[in-house]
């Protein structure tokens, strides 16, 4: 097996996870550009397991999904919700959080990866290509009402995961602030 998709989709994960490391590398402080890189290549990421690998995966097993494709869908909107609102460092710690626990499950021995790598056969370089083919996502700018705190806590609940414990009170006080604009 070549593990060019593999290689591809891995070396992806590394290059976000690198991304977000820039963005916070000055104590207590984001870096919005590499941060809106990140957001940016994060949702395309996420599209081209989407859009590509899953499908493929489930057309190479006769229309079954994976059993960890629902996890893995879970995941993905959990991640994408954190991406709506402007970014805090609990917002980022909490990402962390998620991706130390989602990457596993498509980087590990028999996950996402190692599946797609192995059904795709001689249509390995085929897909390839198309996961390399995948467009940018256009970003929406962020949003901070007084729900999408709550929209984005209800995603990491569905997906299993809760709040850094830093998000919290971060939130709780834009949320507050942004109530009471919005009652005036």
């Amino acid at each position: 097996m070549s593990q060019r998709i593999y290689r591809f989709l891995v070396d992806d994960h590394v290059r976000l996870s690198g991304l977000l490391d820039l963005a916070t590398q000055r104590s207590g402080e984001i870096d919005t550009a590499p941060y809106a890189a990140f957001r940016a290549g994060l949702l395309r990421h996420i599209g081209m397991e989407e859009k590509i690998l899953l499908p493929f995966i489930q057309k190479k097993r006769g229309g079954d999904p994976l059993p960890i494709a629902a996890k893995l869908r879970l995941d993905h909107g959990a991640l994408a919700s954190l991406l709506v609102p402007t970014p805090t460092l609990g917002i980022i710690a909490t990402l962390r959080e998620v991706l130390e626990k989602h990457n596993p499950i498509e980087e590990g021995v028999g996950g996402l990866y190692e599946i797609g790598e192995a059904l795709a056969g001689s249509e390995g370089e085929s897909l390839l290509e198309r996961l390399r083919s995948a467009p940018e996502v256009r970003v929406a700018p962020h949003a901070d009402g007084p729900f999408v705190m709550e929209s984005v806590r209800r995603a990491l609940e569905r997906a299993g995961y809760e709040f850094s414990p830093e998000l919290k009170p971060e939130t709780e006080k834009r949320d507050q602030a942004d109530t009471r604009e919005h009652e005036r």
